[in-house]
C-alpha cells in the first residue's frame, strides 16, 4: 500500500472522556448491532469487537471508520456476538490461575471462533438486503483478528481485511488467505508468530507493528487519555482508513 498520507483521510478529533456514539443500534440475525454511518453508503465494514464487547473506545472508532474517508463514505456495523455477556475486562492480564481459568472457559465456549464464523454470512445477507451494502471489508480487534484470519480464506464475502493487535496470531492461516490484509501488532503479539504469519500468506499485505501500545490500544483497553496512547490510536484508525481506501 502507499505510505503516503491520503488527502481523503482525516480521523476526526479524538475525545479520551466520555464519548457519546453517533450510530444507532439495530438487529442483525437477531443480535444487537452497533451501525454507524451514511445511510446512503454502498460500502461496509463489519467490525468484530474484542471479547470485552462494546466500550466507548470500540464505538468511537466504529464512528471515525464511518466518517474518516470523504471520498468514500462506509456503513458500519458491530454484531454482538456474545449477546450481551462479554468477557469481564478485569480478567485481562490472565496474571493468576483464576484469571487464567475463566479467560480459557470464554474462549472455548462463547468465543469458540465456529459460533461466530457460521453467523457472519447470516449477517451480511440481511445487512445487504436492509442497507444496500454492495462490497465489504472487516476489521477484527484482539480475538476478533483471529476470526478476521479464519473468515478471509477462499471464498470470502470481504473485499479487504484488517487485524489490530490480533489474538491467537497463526501461520496455518496465512496461507489460505485470499484478499488484501493488513496486521497492526502491539508490542504483546508474540513477534516469531507474527513473523511466521507473515512469510506464508501469498496475497497483497502489511505488517505495521505499534511497538510502544499494548494489545487491545486501538478497542477496549484503550487509556485515551494518556498523550501517546491517544496519538497512536488515531494514527492507527489513520491506518485503517487509508488500507480500506486502497483496497477495496
Amino acid at each position: 500500500m502507499s505510505t503516503q498520507s491520503h488527502a481523503c483521510c482525516t480521523v476526526p478529533p479524538i475525545v479520551d472522556d466520555g464519548y457519546k456514539e453517533k450510530g444507532k443500534w439495530i438487529q442483525s440475525d437477531g443480535l444487537k448491532t452497533y451501525h454507524t454511518g451514511s445511510s446512503s453508503a454502498k460500502s461496509g465494514i463489519l467490525v468484530i469487537y474484542d471479547i470485552f464487547g462494546f466500550f466507548p473506545q470500540t464505538l468511537q472508532g466504529a464512528d471515525i471508520l464511518s466518517s474518516g474517508d470523504h471520498e468514500k463514505p462506509y456503513q458500519v456495523f458491530m454484531p454482538d456476538f456474545f449477546e450481551g455477556s462479554p468477557a469481564d475486562i478485569s480478567w485481562y492480564p490472565p496474571d493468576t490461575d483464576e484469571k487464567g481459568k475463566k479467560l480459557g472457559e470464554f474462549f472455548n465456549t462463547k468465543a469458540a471462533p465456529p459460533k461466530t464464523l457460521e453467523r457472519i454470512p447470516k449477517i451480511l445477507k440481511e445487512l445487504e438486503s436492509k442497507h444496500g451494502i454492495q462490497e465489504w471489508g472487516i476489521l477484527g480487534f484482539c480475538w476478533g483478528g483471529k476470526i478476521v484470519n479464519l473468515v478471509s480464506q477462499k471464498g470470502t464475502p470481504f473485499k479487504s481485511a484488517v487485524a489490530a493487535h490480533p489474538a491467537m496470531v497463526d501461520a496455518n492461516d496465512a496461507a489460505g488467505v485470499t484478499i488484501p490484509f493488513a496486521m497492526l501488532p502491539s508490542k504483546d503479539e508474540p513477534k516469531e508468530d507474527v513473523e511466521k504469519w507473515q512469510k506464508e500468506i501469498k496475497v497483497k499485505n502489511v505488517v505495521k507493528w505499534w511497538p510502544e501500545q499494548i494489545h487491545g490500544f486501538m478497542a477496549a483497553r484503550s487509556d485515551l487519555k494518556d498523550p501517546k496512547v491517544k496519538k497512536d490510536y488515531e494514527a492507527a484508525y489513520k491506518f485503517v482508513l487509508d488500507w480500506f481506501h486502497d483496497t477495496m
